[in-house]
């Protein structure tokens, strides 16, 4: 009988629960104090992982310092990371800022602007049924 999930979907998984707790606790950088971890994709021979992030920028901060932030970091949290997971190798980690949920609200508030349109439109059109 197949696995319901692979090895790879299970260490990306394990990564990502243990990412997040290593950035709340552990890395005390204020510029990257408000990242949340998207998703990890794992590559078949565990080496590298890339770690998809968000996060929720404060002031005039931007979320390319924050990812640059991340990425000198990324040293230190991979030993942390080797340090909690029992892995013969600890992947090599590679910080991507995820665009999804940006754009997913971009994409929301068009569809919301697309419908408001079109309900004023009809309500500036007299009534056809009425007319004869």
């Amino acid at each position: 009988m197949a696995k319901e999930f692979s090895r790879t979907q299970r260490v990306a998984q394990q990564l990502q629960k243990e990412l997040a707790v290593i950035l709340q606790r552990e890395v005390r950088d204020p510029r990257i104090a408000m990242a949340t971890i998207s998703s990890v994709d794992v590559s078949r021979d565990m080496g590298y992982a890339k770690v998809y992030v968000t996060f929720l920028t404060v002031g005039e901060q931007t979320p390319q310092e924050s990812l640059e932030a991340l990425r000198e970091q990324a040293p230190y949290i991979r030993s942390l990371l080797g340090k909690q997971i029992r892995l013969r190798v600890t992947p090599e980690l590679n910080f991507i800022f995820d665009k999804s949920l940006t754009e997913g609200m971009r994409i929301s508030n068009l569809v919301s602007k697309a419908v408001r349109d079109d309900e004023d439109r009809r309500g500036d059109e007299p009534e056809a049924e009425g007319e004869e």
